[in-house]
């Protein structure tokens, strides 16, 4: 009984080494991509609808290729809701590099009409914007990478004299 006991211990031992190294297969260095809003550009503006044009730019700083699925977004102005949604678009980025893409979106501002047009009054004046959302990259094991970023646009750059 007791050497059935030992080798019991000692096959339990030798599982729980082994698995300790199986996490190190599994163990990721890579780093995450980022995603920058480069510019929103009018389309058409009509009272109850606007099209606008999202450009983003996805940068890859690692040395392997990087396939991207889609990415699904959040874009608040000031702090109304812009556009939300899903961009289904596949495209690889290479490695240590930079890919562009166009995301189309419809929304409808009549709701927050007064704070648009308050913004518009100073066109000088840079209006805070907040990018959220998940990028899903990955060709048969799926990773999506949470994003988020902050900056300023100034309306009078886009609008034209």
């Amino acid at each position: 009984m007791t050497s059935q006991r030992r080798a019991l211990q000692t096959l339990t031992l030798l599982m729980v080494l082994s698995l300790g190294g199986c996490a190190s297969w599994f163990a990721d260095d890579t780093l995450d991509p980022q995603v920058h809003l480069l510019k929103v550009e009018v389309v058409r503006a009509k009272l109850l609808e606007q099209k606008f044009m999202l450009y983003f730019r996805v940068d890859n700083p690692n040395d392997s290729n990087l396939t991207v699925r889609g990415l699904v977004y959040r874009i608040h102005l000031n702090e109304f809701l812009l556009a939300e949604g899903e961009s289904s678009e596949w495209f690889t980025v290479d490695p240590k590099s930079s890919s562009y893409f166009e995301v189309p979106i419809r929304t409808n501002l009549w709701q927050h009409l007064r704070e648009v047009v308050k913004l518009l009054k100073k066109p000088d004046q840079p209006i805070p914007y907040r990018l959220e959302g998940e990028l899903k990259t990955g060709l048969f094991i799926g990773n999506d990478v949470h994003q988020a970023r902050y900056g300023e646009i100034i309306p009078g750059d886009f609008i034209p004299e």
